[in-house]
């Protein structure tokens, strides 16, 4: 099958979203001049009557959830004049407001910076049409800039794109090293708001994400880029982390302030406690569990893996130690104190 649109497809696609523009603005002009004929109107709207009639006859079975008699939109005729009676909730023209508009030329420069976006075309278009539109409401400079290392993630573009391998100084803070690594690139893209390389990493004999905003040195060998043919992409849909039955499960019992993490970890468990919710979820390994419980604070309680439970203990009691060091005799407790 060929993947190409034949012109007839298209033209009736444009025809479709004309007409969806045409009535979603249709409503709030009618609105505007109750009782107007329809001759009239069909001139206001460039169209013609047969055109604007078979618009209003569409307008009868649009409306809200439930499309009932009090849901859907209604006019009264009065011979050649309209007047709209019930608007469901189309009351306004199909605009853009300036907080809109300047939100979606933000978004689409972002999007034509991502590394790796197909079409990026496309994008440019679509961000040329909004900003004539816009007119003055977008013609302040705006500048966008990814998270990260700007520079580097040009240097790995490059190296995908060049078809180099790469030797690259990585920081793993799941197990907080730093490891030097040769990787054969696959593509360069943006997840959850981060960009990442996708690589085959030599060192671990399987295709890894790193981070570029965690890849200290970065260097490109004369070598070409050798990917073995079962390196095959990631999923990335639901993310950078995939959580697996074979890695580490932990169950904390939580207050109303952590929360958060349910909406943004993914969870096998949720269950209410009285006033505390008891949460499990997978990590990559507990070490990096050990730092994410210390981060939350007191309200949380490890539930298991008793290890990691003695590990929290640990830290906790030695970082008490540290505090509670005696002050020398002769020195100030304040600056002594801003030293610990």
């Amino acid at each position: 099958m060929s993947g190409t649109t034949r012109p007839a497809a298209r033209a009736g696609s444009r025809a479709s979203a004309d007409r969806l523009a045409r009535l979603l603005n249709l409503v709030p002009y009618l609105l505007a001049r109750p009782g107007i004929e329809i001759a009239e109107a069909a001139g206001d709207l460039g169209v013609t009557e047969r055109q604007l009639r078979e618009d209003l006859e569409l307008l009868w079975v649009c409306g809200l959830p439930g499309y009932g008699p009090g849901d859907l939109i209604d006019m009264a005729f009065d011979g050649d004049r309209v007047t709209i009676t019930y608007d469901a909730g189309i009351d306004r023209p199909l605009r853009l407001t300036p907080d809109e508009a300047l939100a979606l030329v933000v978004a689409l420069r972002m999007l034509a910076e991502t590394p790796g976006v197909a079409n990026r075309e496309a994008v440019e278009r679509a961000l040329a049409k909004i900003e004539d539109a816009g007119g003055d409401l977008v013609a302040a400079p705006v500048e966008v800039r990814l998270p990260g290392d700007t520079g580097r993630v040009e240097q790995l573009r490059a190296a995908v794109e060049g078809g180099r391998a790469l030797r690259i100084t990585y920081y793993t803070a799941a197990r907080d090293e730093t490891t030097e690594r040769v990787i054969d690139p696959l593509r360069v893209l943006m997840v959850g708001g981060r960009t990442y390389v996708e690589a085959w990493c030599r060192r671990a004999e399987a295709v890894r994400l790193f981070r570029a905003d965690r890849i200290d040195a970065v260097t490109e060998l004369a070598e070409p880029a050798v990917v073995p043919p079962q390196a095959r992409p990631q999923d990335l849909r639901e993310g950078a982390f995939r959580p697996s039955p074979d890695l580490p499960l932990i169950t904390l019992r939580i207050g109303r302030g952590e929360r958060w993490i349910t909406e943004y970890y993914p969870c096998e468990r949720v269950e209410s406690d009285g006033e505390r919710w008891v949460v499990s979820l997978r990590v990559s390994d507990l070490g990096w569990a050990r730092r994410f419980v210390l981060g939350l604070g007191p309200d949380v309680e490890v539930v298991a893996p008793a290890e990691l439970a003695g590990q929290i203990h640990e830290s906790a009691v030695a970082a008490l130690e540290a505090y509670a060091q005696p002050v020398p005799a002769g020195a100030d407790p304040a600056a002594a104190g801003d030293r610990q």
